[in-house]
């Protein structure tokens, strides 16, 4: 089989499954767009807007390092001014610079999968249809809760894509449902979560780590790692350890790993609130490196408003390290017991703080989680990704 790949980058979970992929398929063609204008953001030293465009430059695309023969990764430059999640003309534009370059390159393709609804998936559809060739969408996160709600435009975009592949593929049930019973899509949903890296992401002694970061080893580590945005509610596990500090817990270290728009807004908040030496923000850091930082920590919090299945949940649970996760998206279908970490309600330090506090704690059983993690690793996810691709060119051809 020759499978083409619409994607917004390769890097990470895409870039992961598709090089395992490789092993069982004859190629694999990854088609990215990138905007040449995000490479203003190399040469201004700002924050806020400047940190988005950082996100989207052509070295943070495409990771090729390991790729194998196979795997073929074409960056096709397009100028624009609305970014990709609300420009409803890009979508078009797209199909028609895909096609032609497609043809240009003579690029074989029995299949094509498309990594979230829009506007991969809707490029996807239409390109299906002009080659006569098999359309699988994966739906990940804000493409099904956010943006079909946005208007009626959104809406029909949304639904026509969805309604025009071959199969579905989302992270969580609550994602389904979303999809089946308010976007009112009447086909097979496939449910697969993004799954972890278990050769990246395993278990080492904490205070190996520690060393290696030259990290105190006196103090309760809580990690969080992701996108300084406002749906990752970053606010509110600040005003969790500020609490936390105020009933005199001083051997707390939350550390946040990410970079964004709202990184000046946060470091303000900590300084107001004297919390300088008890959180620190310290920047992205490369993704082979966040194994390293897990195994330091005692505990993962994630306390976002809205998620897919956020792939961070999986790695850390991955090195047997407790998570505390908001009771939004998949996160509650995957921590289905204690023994793995506690649910909050979403925007509430003080839920979180009591439940951070009862982590601290106590005395997980780190081996545990890690095997109640083998069912997400990337080997399982993408075998579930294979099936599905024999059974929907099978369907096909007849």
């Amino acid at each position: 089989m020759n499978l083409l790949i619409l994607a917004h980058a390769y890097i990470g979970w895409v870039k992961e499954t598709t090089e395992i992929e490789s092993s069982f398929v004859k190629e694999i063609n990854v088609i990215l767009h990138r905007n040449p204008l995000t490479e203003i953001s190399n040469y201004f030293p700002f924050g806020g807007y400047f940190d988005h465009l950082r996100f989207y430059t052509k070295q943070r695309t495409a990771d090729l390092e390991g790729k194998p023969d196979n795997v073929k990764v074409h960056l096709i430059p397009l100028l624009y001014l609305i970014p990709d999640g609300k420009n409803k003309r890009l979508g078009d534009k797209l199909v028609k610079m895909f096609e032609n370059y497609i043809r240009e390159k003579r690029i074989e393709l029995d299949l094509i999968h498309a990594h979230f609804i829009y506007p991969q998936g809707y490029v996807a559809v239409k390109l299906g249809q002009k080659f006569n060739v098999p359309v699988v969408v994966s739906a990940h996160g804000h493409d099904v809760y956010e943006m079909p709600f946005r208007d009626n435009d959104w809406k029909n975009i949304i639904r026509q894509t969805l309604e025009q592949s071959d199969h579905v593929i989302t992270t969580s049930y609550k994602n389904k449902n979303i999809i089946t019973k308010e976007l009112g899509i009447d086909k097979e949903i496939s449910v697969i979560p993004t799954g972890f890296n278990s050769k990246i992401f395993r278990l080492i002694p904490r205070n190996i780590a520690r060393e290696k970061l030259s990290l105190p080893k006196d103090k309760k580590i809580i990690l969080n790692v992701g996108n300084l945005y406002p749906v990752k509610g970053h606010k509110y596990l600040i005003a969790a350890i500020k609490e936390i500090v105020k009933i005199g817990r001083n051997d707390v270290l939350c550390i946040i790993i990410g970079s964004g728009p709202l990184r000046k807004n946060l470091e303000k908040s900590i300084k107001k609130e004297k919390l300088n030496d008890y959180i620190k923000l310290i920047g992205a850091k490369p993704h082979n490196e966040i194994p390293l930082w897990m195994n330091a920590a005692d505990l993962f919090v994630l306390p976002s408003l809205n998620e897919g299945n956020p792939t961070v949940m999986f790695e850390a649970l991955g090195v047997g390290l407790p998570f505390i996760g908001t009771r939004v998206g998949g996160i509650p279908e995957v921590l289905v017991s204690e023994d793995y970490g506690f649910l909050v309600e979403p925007a509430d330090p003080k839920d979180l703080m009591e439940k951070i506090l009862i982590s601290l704690e106590k005395d997980w059983d780190r081996e545990k989680i890690r095997r109640y993690a083998g069912q997400f690793t990337l080997e399982n996810v993408t075998r579930h990704i294979l099936e599905i691709y024999s059974r929907v060119l099978s369907t096909y051809r007849d």
